[in-house]
């Protein structure tokens, strides 16, 4: 037990412009929860790709169970008893959940791995049909995908990069369950997360990078929250501040919404009402897969099959129209996929910041029968520099920046689009504590300034941080709205399994005995 089950000695990894790891030496025992702190762009996933064997070290060397070991690529990893549930998920779209999973376990048969998998998905609460095309999931439920393919490959060390960032508290806790339960039987874990409370509750010791360097070792059971905010971005992440508001007058308006789902695993969505005003940030909660990737198509206009009249910015209806006339009247979008949906992965930062801007008579900086590169680069350098988003300049293909930066540049793209509606979806999913708090801030600031703001996430805490009201998705059905005064998170948790009825008639027998 003396013989740690992974030692990491001077690993060193620069890319063009950018030192992603100097000299980083870890520590991991057999049966310890080990979390990596560090910002977005401290060099976090770039040093787990190098122990499983996806990125290969300049310098530096590894130890398994005392010995050394040159891992090559993720299938020698394997073979040494290492999985990875990465961040950015690596499955086929085109094939279904047990053909992805049956990549990494082809000794068995397709039958095999199908009743393994709904056996570990019963088992850990990780509802998955094997059946399904990848491409039919949401974000959520594709890294349940990941999470289970991991599990089953029963490793000695599993490596988590932000395995909760799209899982609801209640699917946080089993997988909490199963993590103890795995690090009790010897497996060594190692887990990226920005949540500091997760972190203080799972792990049991801690490495903290920042700017590629180990700037810190300690127990984070024995830490606060303040202490390692500090510890990862040298300060506390600024407290904010919302103030009651009246709201003005509704931008979006969406009325008996119905609209059969487009695909067989899909989800119907059943008469949706909802109204987002000038001023106000409007939440939507739910467990992932309940709706959410339906309605947020139909909102944004990449769906327009909803009927007539149902969904109307201003007094314009716009349920026919596509995305490109609905920035027209103001509204810009933030979906949950950031590369290829957010922003495409090959293009440079400056040119997909000009993808979401309608013409040049909106932007006449940039455009005017010819693009105004340089006006372009220079408007994407500041918001580089405002965002704090770690990057190679605004040349930087978008793929080459870590999940949160990207995310970072996504959202203040749009912010800066000026919108009179904003509809963002898990706008802080992979955001390290400083990026969360300052996306958050914009999102108050565009509020305050009277935009309509309406975010769609699966982080409660969020949520109760920003929104003026609340409501729940379950099933393709919305819950009436709820003011954030009176939501707690045991009602939303009840409310994420469409009980919102049962409760509503609850009260109102609760009321009608009291009078």
């Amino acid at each position: 037990m003396n013989t740690p089950r992974l030692e990491l000695t001077g690993i060193t990894k620069t890319y063009p412009g950018v030192v992603a790891n100097s000299e980083v030496s870890l520590k991991v025992m057999p049966g310890e929860i080990h979390s990596v702190l560090g910002e977005n762009g401290a060099g976090k996933s770039t040093l787990m790709k190098i122990i499983y064997g996806s990125v290969k070290p300049d310098a530096g060397q590894m130890r398994l169970n005392g010995q050394p070991v040159t891992i090559r690529n993720p299938k020698e990893a394997r073979a040494n008893g290492i999985s990875m549930v990465f961040q950015h998920f690596n499955l086929f779209h085109t094939m279904t959940v047990a053909e992805n999973v049956w990549l990494g376990l082809s000794r068995n048969s397709l039958a095999q791995v199908s009743a393994s998998i709904v056996a570990k998905a019963t088992e850990y609460g990780l509802d998955i049909d094997p059946n399904r095309p990848v491409h039919t999931l949401s974000v959520g439920e594709m890294q349940r995908v990941e999470i289970i393919r991991a599990l089953l490959t029963r490793p000695e060390l599993l490596i988590l990069d932000e395995p909760t960032s799209v899982l609801t508290p209640q699917a946080v806790e089993k997988l909490f369950v199963v993590l103890k339960k795995l690090a009790s039987e010897g497996c060594s874990i190692l887990y990226i997360s920005h949540k500091l409370h997760e972190i203080r509750e799972l792990c049991t010791a801690c490495t903290v990078l920042r700017g590629g360097k180990v700037t810190g070792v300690c127990n984070p059971a024995e830490e606060s929250n303040a202490s390692l905010s500090r510890m990862m971005i040298g300060a506390e992440p600024p407290l904010l501040k919302r103030e009651t508001r009246e709201p003005g007058a509704a931008v979006m308006q969406v009325s008996d919404l119905s609209l059969a789902r487009d695909d067989q695993f899909g989800v119907d969505l059943q008469g949706i009402a909802l109204q987002v005003r000038a001023g106000e940030v409007v939440g939507i909660a739910g467990v992932s897969g309940n709706g959410q990737k339906e309605l947020l198509y139909a909102l944004s206009g990449e769906d327009t099959r909803a009927p007539r009249g149902s969904v109307r910015i201003g007094q314009t209806d716009v349920s026919l129209l596509g995305p490109h006339s609905r920035r027209r009247l103001g509204l810009h979008f933030v979906p949950e996929e950031r590369l290829g949906r957010g922003a495409v992965p090959t293009l440079s930062l400056a040119q997909n910041l000009l993808l979401t801007r309608t013409g040049a008579v909106r932007w006449p900086r940039f455009m005017g029968g010819w693009i105004r590169v340089k006006h372009l680069h220079a408007h994407a350098q500041r918001l580089i520099a405002q965002f704090k988003v770690k990057a190679n300049g605004p040349n930087a293909a978008a793929r080459s920046l870590s999940g949160g930066n990207l995310q970072k540049f996504i959202v203040a793209r749009e912010i800066d689009a000026n919108p009179t509606l904003l509809i963002v979806s898990q706008p802080t999913w992979g955001v390290d504590v400083g990026a969360a708090a300052q996306i958050r801030a914009e999102l108050l600031a565009l509020r305050d300034a009277g935009c309509a703001v309406l975010v769609v996430s699966e982080e409660l805490d969020e949520l109760f941080e920003v929104c003026d009201r609340l409501h729940v998705i379950a099933h393709g059905r919305l819950s009436p709205s709820l003011p954030i005064a009176q939501a707690t998170v045991e009602k939303i948790g009840e409310w994420m399994s469409g009980l919102w009825d049962a409760a509503a008639t609850k009260t109102h027998q609760d009321g009608a005995h009291h009078v």
